[in-house]
C-alpha cells in the first residue's frame, strides 16, 4: 500500500464489527488494554496508522473471533507496519484538519470521480493556480508558506502518473470561467487541462450552461474514491464520498450514500460534452483569455 489510510480504515471496520457482535462498548473495549474509549474510536475509525498486535491479540480473544477473522486482523495490522511513510506528512503544517486522511484515501485508490462547480480539483491545478487560490483563502499568508502549498499540490500530482489509477472528472463550465489570478494564469491552466486530458486514464467533460436540467448545482461538489482490493483480506473496502466545505469535510461511506451520489453522478455526465468536444472548448476559451 502507498499510505496506511486504506489498510487503517479496514482493520477499524473489522474491530467495530467484532466488538459490536461480542456486545461490548468501546469503553469496555479499551480497558482490556488500558486505554481510553476515544483511542478505541480512533482505531475503529481508520485514523490511527499504527495499533499493537497485543491489543489486537486480546480483543480477538475477548470477541471470541475465528482463527480466519485473527489472521485477517494481525494481517492488515502488518499491512500498517510495513506501510511507507506518507510523503504528506512533510506538509502537516499546511494541510487543514483531516485533510491528511482524504489524501491517504486518494493515494490508495484506484478510481476517482470528481464533480466541481466552483475551483478545480487539486489533481489539475497549475502552481499559478493554487498560488492564486492560497492568497485568496489566506492574503497575508508568507511567500514561503504559500511556496509550500504549491510544491505540495505539485507532489499530489504525481498520482496521474499511475496507468492504474483512473480520474473521471466533470467540471461546470463556471470553474474555467472564473478568473482565478487574472487571465493568464487561466490560459495557462486551461492549455494544461486539456493536456492532461489526453492522458488515457484521465477523462474531463464539461457541462454547458445550456445544458438540460440535472442535479449538479443540487448535491454541490464532491468527490467519489474506488479501491483495490486489500492483500490481507482478499476484500474491497466500500467507496468513500468526499465533500469538501469551507469550515469542514464530510466523509460518507453508507451504501445508500454512496449509490445516491454514484447515481447523480452518472446523471451529470450524460448531460456533459464529450472528452474531445471539452478540449476542445478549453483551448478556445484559453485562446481567449490570452486576447
Amino acid at each position: 500500500m502507498a499510505g496506511s489510510t486504506l489498510p487503517a480504515r479496514a482493520l477499524g471496520r473489522l474491530l467495530a464489527g467484532h466488538r459490536e457482535r461480542a456486545g461490548m462498548t468501546k469503553y469496555a473495549a479499551g480497558q482490556l488494554v488500558d486505554t481510553s474509549q476515544q483511542t478505541v474510536a480512533r482505531i475503529e475509525y481508520g485514523l490511527k496508522s499504527r495499533v499493537s498486535q497485543l491489543w489486537l491479540n486480546v480483543w480477538a480473544d475477548a470477541y471470541r473471533v475465528s482463527a480466519d477473522e485473527r489472521k485477517q486482523m494481525l494481517g492488515l495490522a502488518q499491512e500498517l507496519a510495513t506501510s511507507q511513510k506518507n510523503w504528506w506528512r512533510a506538509y502537516a503544517d499546511e494541510l487543514k484538519p483531516h485533510f491528511d486522511y482524504y489524501l491517504g484515501l486518494e493515494e490508495s485508490a484506484r478510481g476517482l470521480s470528481v464533480w466541481r462547480t466552483n475551483l478545480l480539483p487539486g489533481l489539475f491545478q497549475t502552481a499559478a493556480y493554487r498560488r492564486a487560490v492560497a492568497w485568496t483563502e489566506a492574503p497575508e499568508m508568507p511567500a514561503d508558506q504559500v511556496d509550500k502549498r504549491v510544491e505540495m499540490t505539485v507532489r499530489r500530482q504525481t498520482r496521474l502518473n499511475d496507468p492504474d489509477f483512473t480520474v473521471d472528472a466533470i467540471l461546470s463550465k463556471a470553474v474555467i470561467l472564473e478568473e482565478i489570478g487574472g487571465r493568464g494564469v487561466m490560459s495557462q491552466q486551461l492549455k494544461r487541462l486539456a493536456e492532461v486530458s489526453r492522458q488515457p486514464n484521465v477523462s474531463i467533460r464539461i457541462v454547458p450552461f445550456d445544458a438540460r436540467r440535472h442535479l449538479g448545482s443540487r448535491v454541490g461538489s464532491f468527490a467519489m474514491l474506488e479501491f483495490p482490493k486489500l492483500p490481507a483480506t482478499g476484500q474491497t473496502e466500500p467507496p468513500v464520498i468526499y465533500i469538501e466545505s469551507y469550515t469542514g469535510d464530510l466523509y460518507l461511506e453508507q451504501e445508500k450514500d454512496v449509490t445516491q451520489y454514484r447515481d447523480a453522478f452518472a446523471e451529470i455526465g450524460r448531460v456533459a460534452l464529450d472528452p474531445d468536444t471539452t478540449r476542445q472548448l478549453l483551448l478556445s476559451i484559453a485562446k481567449e483569455f490570452e486576447a
